[in-house]
């Protein structure tokens, strides 16, 4: 089990993390003509608008609480007076409403999807994957909340801070701060870094467009003359 323990949290991170680097490059080099969202819009609007919003508002939410919430380092929690415990507290909160909007989100996409003719006749076995992934990886999420309400010390909360900085930083011993961690977490984060794994395979490659497109605030204003 120790040996498992290290190969999924000490050496599969970083193979997560390559694949999601190396294969959005070479997606994006050999095949521009797929990298979109793939949008339904135009097959059917119905229920389009509402799963959409609270989807990407949710899983937008999700990803900055986790990135900020797992390695803004103990330091400066400790230095900004916050303890432990209420910062658990606030990251379940906050976590659990959105990831209840991001599930709402996402139930009621996965319902359109694969209920209208039209939109499920266009829809790839890679779309179908990507959404259960989606949706399984959420409700461990959600579980979660549940786990750590049984204890609000958040000690377990900073040894999967620990754990997500040493990787980051190429540091030894990650997988150990998380060996006796509760299943529902390590499931959670296993799945979270298999997404990393498919992401460049699937429609999520429009991900990156998205934070690109803010390199257009920048961009110089282009000039249209009238004809002569």
């Amino acid at each position: 089990m120790s040996s498992l323990n290290q190969f999924l949290f000490g050496v599969y991170p970083y193979v997560a993390l390559t694949i999601f680097f190396l294969g959005s490059l070479v997606r994006f080099e050999r095949e521009q003509y797929t990298w979109k969202s793939d949008s339904s819009q135009l097959l059917y609007h119905g229920s389009l608008r509402l799963g959409n919003i609270l989807f990407h508002i949710g899983i937008i939410g999700l990803f900055f609480g986790h990135l900020v919430g797992l390695l803004t380092p103990v330091a400066v929690w400790d230095f900004l007076g916050i303890s432990h415990g209420t910062k658990q507290v606030f990251a379940m909160a906050a976590g659990g409403i959105m990831g209840l909007m991001c599930l709402a989100g996402l139930l009621i996409l996965l319902y359109r999807r694969l209920t209208n003719p039209r939109i499920a006749a266009t829809t790839r076995v890679g779309d179908k994957v990507l959404l259960v992934w989606l949706l399984v990886t959420l409700l461990l999420g959600l579980s979660t909340i549940f786990v750590s309400m049984q204890h609000l010390d958040g000690e377990e909360m900073v040894l999967l801070m620990s754990w997500a900085q040493h990787i980051v930083t190429f540091r030894a011993g990650a997988a150990g701060f998380i060996m006796n961690a509760s299943w529902v977490f390590k499931a959670h984060l296993f799945m979270g870094m298999t997404l990393f794994v498919i992401f460049p395979f699937t429609r999520l490659v429009h991900v990156w467009s998205g934070f690109a497109s803010v390199f257009y605030l920048g961009r110089a204003w282009q000039l249209v003359r009238p004809r002569r």
